[in-house]
């Protein structure tokens, strides 16, 4: 089987298409799906978050909330919100943080379907653990509406010949261009309808593609996979051409990519006074005093700390480090194994209460906000992770440290939508 496939994807009429596209359902929590859907029934959010338009307080995993579900995807198909396309196609999708720039940054990526054996047989590269109730509860999702609602963002080592079709496609008017009112960021989206340019490029990733890396949608790739399982176990005339054995991607060359850094806010120095913490960090870090100014780490194992007021620089003594081991060059390792878990008594990153995670795209001031109201003793923010360094993981076989990579922008989700049959 093809690496990738083209798929007749259900796509939202261009007039309704900035209503309609909706920031991932893993970016907001119930309260905030539903104060942003307020007066927009167009928004995908109805589908990928239903329970707001149930009672408040409903648990997302409530199988009313399930129910909702297929009720608002068939709707949507209904009122003729998503229409799908009559052949099979690709598409590219491309987005920016600055888009009224004239210098503003662009990625593009290829819209198409991945297969699901690639993830099972590690074609498809994972960095990232995932937990069994939230695959559950993407599965659920996904079995619901035989569909693939939203997107999983992939990148794959970039090729000159996929840039330059890429370029003649793009080099025309896209079907979608709009500016998100939620963040300002640009969405821009073609439709691919030359078949020679499809045959061409789904030929290109079978023979000069040898993987591809999850970003950023771990769970949402699992529970695709394991859902086009469940079907192949099911049907006892399993030729595997069905559509079901495929998962909608976004797929970027990794040179486009941005990821952006991952920080910690922890509610106490465990016991410590501040004089003791500071001394304890010496066995591991040069530690300098940088004022009360924000003070944003400069490079590779260099972090930053806001306590009492104050910024510090802290640079990773030569011994505390690997970078000849794809986990042990990671800044988010040294913190977690000279700072949280030794200083700090924090041992699973995963439960422990006393720390809390802050995407980058918030910036550092909400670091230092945390911990001037009281909320947080203290903040670490980090020097961000590579993508080589991502790929160099995924290769070896490892898993990062929780909470590691932090992708902007969001794929928007509703630009096109893959059913599974």
């Amino acid at each position: 089987m093809s690496i990738i496939k083209p798929f007749k994807g259900f796509r939202p009429p261009v007039s309704i298409v900035d209503k309609l596209a909706s920031r991932p359902y893993d970016v907001l929590n119930s309260e905030e799906a539903r104060e942003e859907c307020k007066g927009n029934p167009y928004s995908l959010l109805h589908v990928t978050k239903a329970e707001i338009d149930l009672e408040p307080g409903i648990k997302d995993t409530d199988p009313e909330v399930y129910l909702q579900v297929v009720k608002n995807y068939n709707a949507f198909k209904d009122y003729g919100w998503l229409v799908q396309d009559q052949e099979e196609k690709l598409y590219i999708y491309a987005q920016s943080m600055n888009p009224t720039d004239a210098n503003a940054h662009w990625q593009y990526g290829i819209v198409a379907c991945a297969y699901s054996e690639d993830y099972v047989n590690k074609i498809i590269k994972k960095h990232e653990l995932t937990r069994k109730d939230k695959e559950e509860d993407r599965m659920r999702h996904v079995r619901i509406t035989n569909a693939n609602v939203e997107p999983v963002f992939f990148a794959y080592p970039a090729i000159a010949r996929i840039d330059e079709i890429v370029a003649s496609v793009t080099a025309k008017a896209p079907i979608y261009d709009f500016i998100a009112k939620e963040d300002g960021f640009g969405h821009r989206f073609w439709v691919i309808d030359d078949r020679k340019l499809i045959d061409e490029l789904v030929e290109i990733f079978d023979k000069q593609v040898p993987a591809m890396y999850i970003a950023d949608g771990h769970h949402r790739s699992a529970a695709a996979a394991l859902v086009g399982q469940e079907k192949k176990e099911h049907n006892p005339n399993h030729t595997g051409k069905e559509e079901y054995n495929y998962f909608m991607t976004v797929i970027f060359p990794d040179n486009q990519l941005n990821v952006i850094d991952y920080n910690r806010v922890v509610k106490d120095l465990n016991g410590h006074s501040k004089e003791e913490f500071l001394k304890l960090l010496n066995d591991a870090y040069v530690v300098e005093d940088m004022g009360t100014e924000i003070y944003k780490p400069a490079k590779l194992h260099e972090h930053s700390m806001y306590l009492d007021g104050h910024w510090y620089k802290m640079t990773a003594k030569e011994g505390k480090y690997d970078d000849n081991d794809p986990i042990g060059v990671l800044d988010v390792k040294i913190l977690s194994d000279h700072v949280l878990d030794t200083i700090l008594g924090i041992k699973d990153l995963r439960t422990d209460k006393r720390i809390d995670f802050v995407g980058g795209i918030r910036g550092l001031g909400e670091l230092k906000r945390r911990v001037d109201n009281g909320e947080m003793k203290v903040a670490f923010a980090l020097y961000p992770v590579s993508m080589k360094q991502i790929i160099d993981i995924a290769d070896t076989g490892n898993i990062m440290p929780p909470k590691t990579t932090w992708f902007e922008p969001k794929l928007r989700s509703g630009l096109v939508i893959h059913e599974l049959a």
